[in-house]
């Protein structure tokens, strides 16, 4: 049942923020998880969806 939230809510998020299938997985997963900071050097820098902020780590 969980698995089934996190893929609605995936797909909320991919259309919502235009970001890829597989990265608005990986978005949905760490909300789940109650991450507040998502590294990634793929996404938009400074991108914030509910309380999970993206940082890109090699951004200067």
């Amino acid at each position: 049942m969980l698995e089934k939230m996190i893929f609605i809510q995936a797909c909320d998020i991919r259309e919502d923020y235009n970001i890829s299938y597989y990265d608005s997985l990986i978005v949905s997963s760490a909300i789940d998880a109650k991450c507040t900071i998502l590294y990634s050097e793929d996404m938009q820098h400074s991108l914030t969806i509910d309380s999970l902020t993206i940082i890109n780590p090699f951004k200067e």
